[in-house]
């Protein structure tokens, strides 16, 4: 049992700035309340106490390809199965991998991240991978695969649910790269399984204008649509909308995960958060690629809310940008904590208040030094308060 006693708590799905304890008891918070004073007893008016992240879109594995390809077109560079990365993949002892992912994964720890959402390259093997590398690090994470042979054309639909099973008992959903790199009967087919093993799946759609006229030259509808109608539960990217996409996306209530460092890091764009957030859409924030973004959602709230406000020449809350990494993750995932308030799982981060603006203190000026307690589930990963 813990008591964060006079924190800076922001509190609930709103992120209320309240001044008051916090009980943590079996993992849970218990108790938000400035009279409650059980237990171990942490002095914590110097601190913001702030939901953990959630980091809903990253792919690790190219932790092991950092900085390389700067500068190559997108396709060359991460389009499956020949783009820059996968070639690196393919070529790396897995052992390499493991060690790279495993920094990635401390890196995400130290600058407040207890989620994440994963896109596992590498089939059964690359699960395997990611399980490996995890193993003694306290981060909770949800790993979505896929498998190369999705990606045949000539694939029959038996083989392919044969796969599709596999890699559902092994994972948390399934996540191809595009329905650029895969025929409507595959995303039929992960959609309606996944579903019915109570299963995530997700996919990248309209990271940039290309990919949205291939889709309407084959199709005769956007990516947007297409996997919209096919049931994706989570769209990654939507940086570059058409027609009605954003209409449909709200009108299904299907959540989207923005990713505005890698769109400007692949020079595709920038996600249009003002539209999205009139749509009433469900906005979720991912670092994307270790290959050119650190999985540090600080840096990420930062670019996020200051490239959105210069975009549109307006003002966007803070707190918008906040709840993009915690709450509204939580909602879209299922997760229960993404918050502070009593029955949440407590994953909390105790960060120092570096200015008079809790929310902008987290966004504009919080690094890993800044963090002086992280807790997952109850217990702390690391505690720099001073007892």
């Amino acid at each position: 049992m813990i008591t964060l006693e006079n924190a800076t708590v922001l509190y609930g799905k709103n992120l209320e700035s309240i001044k008051t304890n916090v009980l943590i008891q079996d993992g849970e918070i218990t108790e938000v309340s400035p009279r409650i004073r059980k237990g171990k007893i942490l002095d914590a008016r110097k601190c913001v106490a702030a939901p953990a992240f959630i980091n809903s879109h990253v792919h690790l594995g190219d932790s092991v390809a950092m900085d390389m390809g700067d500068g190559i077109p997108i396709k060359d560079l991460v389009k499956p199965p020949d783009g820059l990365k996968h070639r690196i993949l393919a070529e790396t002892p897995s052992s390499v991998i493991a060690d790279s992912m495993k920094n990635s994964m401390w890196e995400m720890l130290r600058t407040g991240t207890t989620t994440f959402l994963d896109f596992r390259e590498g089939g059964f093997e690359g699960i395997d991978i990611l399980e490996e590398a995890s193993e003694g690090i306290p981060i909770r994470k949800i790993v979505l695969g896929r498998h190369d042979s999705f990606l045949k054309s000539t694939i029959k639909p038996s083989e392919a649910r044969r796969t599709l099973e596999k890699l559902l008992e092994l994972c948390d959903g399934v996540a191809p790269s595009g329905l650029g790199e895969i025929g409507d009967q595959i995303a039929t087919l992960i959609t309606e399984t996944s579903r019915k093993r109570g299963k995530l799946s997700a996919i990248h759609v309209a990271e940039y204008q290309q990919v949205q006229k291939d889709s309407l030259d084959a199709t005769g509808k956007s990516e947007v649509q297409r996997a919209v109608e096919e049931g994706f539960n989570i769209l990654i990217h939507l940086a570059a909308p058409l027609n009605d996409d954003l209409e449909l996306v709200a009108r299904n209530k299907t959540p989207v995960v923005i990713c505005p460092r890698s769109n400007g890091a692949l020079s595709v764009g920038i996600p249009p958060v003002k539209e999205m957030l009139e749509a009433g859409i469900n906005l979720l924030l991912g670092t994307d690629n270790v290959m050119f973004n650190s999985p540090n959602m600080f840096r990420e709230m930062e670019y996020a809310l200051k490239v959105t406000r210069g975009y549109y020449k307006e003002y966007f809350p803070p707190g918008e940008f906040v709840k993009m990494a915690t709450v509204n993750a939580a909602d879209a995932l299922k997760l229960n904590l993404g918050c502070i308030e009593e029955g949440r799982i407590a994953d909390i981060m105790l960060v120092e208040r570096i200015s008079h603006d809790p929310l902008l203190s987290l966004i504009n000026r919080t690094e890993s030094r800044n963090i002086k307690g992280l807790i997952t589930e109850g217990e702390f990963v690391y505690n720099y308060i001073v007892k």
